[in-house]
């Protein structure tokens, strides 16, 4: 699966490539593609190939390949504070980026069918929020993971604004997944070979669009206990925050405003993204190409324009840009100025700790 566009040497480079290949289009979904990275829902051994175009499983644990994910985040048409529902949410990575669109009064669900890829994700989760230098930079909507399979979604389970399910949808169970949306609401899934967008434009108005070529290992039909009866899958039920939490997300909202201004005044137009190394283009190959692994799934581009630049043109691009880069430019380390603000408040220690939702850095 995947294989559309040219491996990256990290997360940055890798969406870059997907940003060229048009597979990445509109600014949020690029942040938060770059703000959550690939490579940490790896397992430690199998990192090395977290860069490239290419789906990767172990065991139970799968991640679609980037192409696939960019094309899914981009017809979700995600917006702040709408209730998200991904069904077959494996490792919790397009949750999370989700999650950094969404805010903190979106909704964010995941079902999986698999105890050891529910823990998994938790895991990956809590690594994120404690250590991902991206964490302060976004209000985060966090994702809630139960084991289940999709299938057997409680009656009383409300609906969403968005659903994307990670696994083939038989023709069959088409209008339960419609089900589960609201109107003027988005389902994107795998229907008949080819990523399919479906808006619900009324209460049984619909729209289609088919996205991209794709083939998904099926959904798993349910199991029934010796009873006969199916096992009911609970989703969290809505809650309201606590005032203790509004308080939070109100204060960490009035320190980035604070921080904001304060650079708005020092240098005319606000915080500046850190740099990143110029890196030496890549000649990009036309290709349409199917990779299996272990019979889950492949996906190839319908079109895909291609850049044609000679292997001349780009050794002598490369000997310009080192010609003119310094070979000790470095950039410097992210500052995190929501964190140092924090810390430099005069309150209690553990109220700071509080606020930084007990980070580790």
């Amino acid at each position: 699966m995947g294989g559309a566009v040219s491996a990256g040497e990290d997360n940055d480079e890798l969406i870059d490539n997907l940003k060229e290949a048009q597979y990445i289009r509109s600014e949020l979904v690029e942040r938060a593609f770059r703000a959550v990275d690939r490579a940490d829902y790896y397992l430690e051994e199998f990192k090395e190939n977290a860069y490239k175009d290419l789906a990767w499983k172990h065991g139970n644990i799968h991640l679609s390949a980037p192409c696939i994910y960019s094309e899914v985040m981009e017809a979700l048409d995600l917006q702040p504070g709408l209730s998200f529902l991904n069904l077959g949410s494996g490792t919790g990575y397009l949750s999370s980026m989700v999650g950094l669109i969404l805010g903190p009064f979106g909704v964010n669900h995941g079902v999986e069918l698999h105890s050891d890829v529910t823990e998994y994700a938790k895991q990956k989760l809590d690594f994120f929020i404690r250590t991902s230098d991206s964490f302060d930079k976004f209000d985060f909507c966090e994702p809630c993971f139960v084991t289940g399979n999709c299938l057997e979604l409680s009656p009383a389970c409300s609906q969403y604004d968005r659903v994307y399910c990670g696994a083939g949808v038989q023709k069959e169970h088409e209008e339960y997944m419609k089900s589960l949306l609201k109107v003027g609401g988005v389902l994107v899934m795998p229907l008949e070979e080819k990523l399919t967008k479906i808006t619900r434009t009324g209460p049984s108005a619909w729209e289609t669009k088919k996205i991209l070529a794709v083939s998904f290992a099926p959904l798993i039909q349910p199991c029934h206990s010796e009873s006969g009866k199916s096992r009911l899958v609970q989703l969290p039920p809505l809650a309201v925050r606590s005032l203790q939490d509004l308080a939070r997300i109100a204060i960490r909202g009035a320190i980035k405003k604070v921080i904001h201004q304060e650079a708005v005044n020092r240098n005319g137009n606000g915080l500046k993204n850190t740099p990143r190394f110029k890196r030496r283009r890549v000649r990009r190959r036309r290709m349409e190409t199917i990779v299996f692994l272990d019979k889950e799934v492949f996906a190839s581009r319908i079109s895909n324009p291609s850049d044609d630049t000679s292997c001349g043109d780009l050794e002598e691009e490369r000997r310009g840009e080192e010609a003119t880069t310094p070979p000790d430019t470095r950039p410097e380390p992210p500052v995190n100025f929501l964190r140092e603000k924090v810390l430099s408040l005069p309150l209690p220690d553990p109220l700071k700790y509080y606020l930084l939702y007990y980070r580790e850095k």
